[in-house]
């Protein structure tokens, strides 16, 4: 079973550059991580950065939110976000065509 993260980061006044590119700099070694099938950032209209997540197993994904890159990460963006990132942890509905329907 998949699971699909979203990860909202709000960025502190002036910051949202500096977080774009810590967040960016921690990408390839995810990628490099067992079960991450994504980890992808996006700019939102509403001034947020986006992290969304794709991963094989709900126990790789714990796994990557115990590891090195993620606490990496956390010290990275601390002081670049003004809020607690928003976590969403969901599983798929399969909707659809596959390749349309799923994530």
């Amino acid at each position: 079973m998949t699971v699909v993260v979203t990860a909202v980061f709000h960025p502190a006044q002036g910051k949202k550059e500096l977080l774009t590119q810590a967040l960016q700099s921690s990408i390839p070694a995810v990628h490099e991580e067992e079960g991450c099938l994504l980890y992808a950032i996006h700019d939102a209209a509403d001034g947020t950065i986006t992290m969304i997540e794709k991963w094989t197993t709900p126990d790789l994904l714990d796994a990557h939110a115990k590891g090195p890159a993620v606490a990496a990460l956390d010290a990275a963006v601390g002081p670049l976000i003004e809020i607690p990132t928003t976590v969403t942890t969901m599983t798929p509905i399969d909707a659809g065509t596959p390749a349309q329907g799923l994530l």
